[in-house]
Formats: C-alpha cells, structure tokens, sequence
C-alpha cells in the first residue's frame, strides 16, 4: 500500500454510533459485538484516533442512529428489517443511559453532530453530506460500529456522493468474524480507497502535524 497522506484542509474523521449500548458493558448490543470487539480492541482503538484526529486538528463528524422514541415506526407502511429489530429492542433509547454518548466520545466544542440516520447509512435523510461539503470535507476517516450494517452503509453512500474513504479496520466491530470478512474483505473494497489499521492511520495522522510544523 502506498504510505498514506491526509491534508486537514479536506479530511475529516467519521465517528458513526459511538453509543453506549453498542460499546459499552450493559449495552444492550454490546454482548453481541464483545467478543470481536475485545479481540481487536475496537473500542480503545477508536479512542486513540479520536484523540489522535484532534490533537492533530483534523475535523471531527459524528453520524449518530436514530434514538428510539416511543410511537416510532407505528404510522410507517414499511419497515426495514433492521429497524424492526430497533424498535423491538427499544434499542438506543432517548433519554436512557443507552442512547448517550460512551464517554470517551461525547462530541467536543466545535465538532459536528449530523441529523441522526433512520436505518444504516450515515448519509441517507440526514445533513451530513451538506455539513461536510460546506466545511470543504472530500476526505473520510471512518470509524465505529457495526461493520456489516451502518459502516459499509455509510461508505458505499460516500463513495457514491464522490468522497475519499479510508476505514479502520480495527476501529469497527461486528456481530461475527464472519461478518467482519464479509464487511471488510469482501464489500467495503468495492468503495473504500483504503483498509487499513490503527497503526497505520496513527502513523499518517502523526505526519499531518510533522508536515504543519514543517511548515511553520
């Protein structure tokens, strides 16, 4: 893979669904993903980046699922899989602890939070496309869960859109290692210009300051 490079003034890092009761214990979908996200420590890998995306004045965007609120879906004709499943499980609700933010990712001052997505894509009937066009953003850094649903969702969307897209292949998580290969090694090439691995981005992310100071 040729050594990678991003330029502040375009990239931005993606956060998609940093819930808690995706990514933390008693998270209510958390005891479906522990296994493949504790093997490759998703969760602090995902710490790091973030940390790493702001010390190194990269933009940071959230694309955050819609949060259960009583009567949804009841007026609908049709309703996806997916969102049935949500609905049943009450899943991310508004105003419980599972709906928050996990710590480590509450948005900071200054970052961008887009509408909340219905079902996978992080783009799909939300503001996000126009929020990262009107910063100047072509460039995407994704990060977050689930690998097989609302990451490949979102990626094929921005490719679609005519964004860059680097995924993280250690800062996603899964149901299964079989939906992870899937997701990883099968679909998201397709779309992803990259695939790579904390280190790796941590490394790139490392050079976007060695070039600023470079500059200065």
């Amino acid at each position: 893979m040729a050594q990678l490079s991003y330029d502040p003034d375009v990239t931005a890092l993606l956060v998609v669904d940093p819930y808690n009761d995706f990514i933390s214990e008693g998270g209510k979908i958390w005891p479906r993903i522990k296994d493949v996200a504790e093997a490759n420590n998703c969760v602090p890998h995902m710490k790091q980046i973030l940390e790493a995306a702001r010390e190194n004045k990269l933009r940071v965007f959230f694309a955050m699922h819609h949060r259960y609120r009583e009567g949804d879906y009841e007026t609908w004709k049709y309703i996806a899989p997916i969102q049935k499943l949500a609905w049943n499980r009450r899943t991310f609700e508004f105003g419980t602890w599972g709906g928050e933010y996990r710590a480590e990712f509450v948005p900071a001052p200054g970052e961008t939070v887009a509408s909340e997505h219905w079902c996978s894509s992080g783009f799909a009937n939300t503001d996000l496309d126009n929020q990262l066009k009107r910063q100047g953003i072509h460039r995407l850094i994704v990060i977050g869960l689930i690998a097989h649903t609302c990451i490949e969702a979102t990626v094929r969307f921005a490719a679609e859109l005519g964004y860059d897209v680097t995924v993280v292949k250690d800062a996603v998580a899964d149901y299964s290692d079989e939906m992870m290969h899937a997701a990883l090694e099968i679909n998201m090439p397709n779309y992803a210009s990259a695939i790579v691995s904390t280190e790796e981005i941590l490394v790139a992310l490392s050079s976007v300051r060695s070039a600023a100071s470079a500059a200065q």
